[in-house]
């Protein structure tokens, strides 16, 4: 059997997938669009998404789903948040008795605003080995072999070991954490933050607002998921803080680019048309916002966001409206 199955084949499942192959393991790759698997399978490589990246021959492609979870103990979920809860009840039957499930999947769960790790138990059972894999990573230099960290969180000590293993490298190492919840906040909220940094930068106000922005935003990220049952220490590493880092400042990131652009005015359907893949961020944003109000915990940045988002804001009314809010202490 293959070691993982890899369902997703965007570009963060396809590097992922490009990672265990090429440390040795047979790899199992599944995308949800039947013509793009098949250029997969032809062309040994994804030119949509990492052009560069020869597929070795460790990694198998797959068309059919139930065949390519039947093909490993393990499934790695890579689909975008809103396609969550369908593909686990598309595969639950065809799980093994003690299932074992691990995604890469950064976001909540639409209009119930779960996190992920709930809607596993609810589909697949409480029995379930779950992790979650998270932390500052680009796929297009994990699909380069550049070096990366990441953050592995489960609560089955084993489970973690072994996907840890499986990911290591001289250039890759993975960190293991039993904190479920703080790594999907964190994952889940650095997108919206990294919006409202790409509006400040679109807008031009430079690098001491952009400064201000992720420092202040990694307090509100942490306040929620404290209050959501995360632990102070995540959010101090490469899930949190490293991850928020990465998509406020690098525009690579999708979420960033999306933000620029609508800080230089542009509409926003059109800055989704050039980007041209999933932003996690903006149905992040509306969740967030709606989790933080009915936790009451205060987020201002995140406020804002949605704001502009779903509101109609202005973004640089938005960003005034931070700067003249009642001063108090950090």
């Amino acid at each position: 059997m293959a070691s993982l199955s890899v369902l997703g084949a965007g570009s963060w499942g396809t590097a992922l997938a490009l990672l265990l192959a090429r440390n040795g393991h047979e790899t199992v790759l599944w995308g949800h669009h039947a013509g793009h698997t098949r250029r997969l399978s032809e062309e040994r490589c994804n030119h949509r998404y990492l052009p560069d990246a020869v597929f070795p021959e460790t990694l198998s492609i797959r068309c059919d789903l139930i065949e390519a979870v039947q093909e490993s103990p393990i499934a790695l979920i890579a689909v975008p948040s809103h396609a969550f809860r369908d593909l686990l009840v598309q595969i639950r039957p065809h799980l093994p008795t003690r299932p074992r499930i691990a995604w890469a999947t950064k976001g909540l769960e639409g209009e119930t605003q779960c996190l992920l790790h709930e809607v596993v138990v609810e589909v697949t059972g409480s029995d379930t080995e779950m992790a979650v894999l998270s932390g500052p990573t680009f796929a297009r230099e994990v699909a380069a072999g550049l070096p990366t960290a990441m953050t592995v969180a489960s609560r089955q000590g084993d489970f973690a070991a072994t996907l840890v293993s499986l990911f290591h490298n001289p250039r890759f190492r993975a960190y293991r954490s039993d904190d479920l919840i703080g790594v999907q906040l964190g994952g889940a909220t650095k997108n919206v933050l990294a919006i409202a940094a790409g509006v400040a930068d679109g807008l031009g106000f430079g690098a001491n607002a952009r400064a201000a922005l992720i420092t202040r935003g990694l307090a509100e990220m942490t306040r929620l998921g404290l209050a959501l049952g995360g632990k102070p220490e995540t959010f101090m590493g490469l899930a949190g803080v490293g991850d928020l880092l990465l998509t406020c400042t690098d525009n690579q990131s999708r979420n960033r680019r999306f933000g620029l652009g609508l800080g230089q005015g542009m509409p926003r359907e059109q800055v989704i048309g050039q980007i041209g893949q999933e932003i996690e961020g903006i149905t992040t944003a509306r969740l967030v916002y709606q989790l933080a109000q009915r936790h009451g915990v205060d987020m201002p940045i995140t406020e804002q966001t949605y704001r502009v988002l779903y509101q109609g804001l202005e973004p640089l009314e938005a960003v005034e409206n931070l700067f003249l809010r009642q001063p108090r202490a950090e």
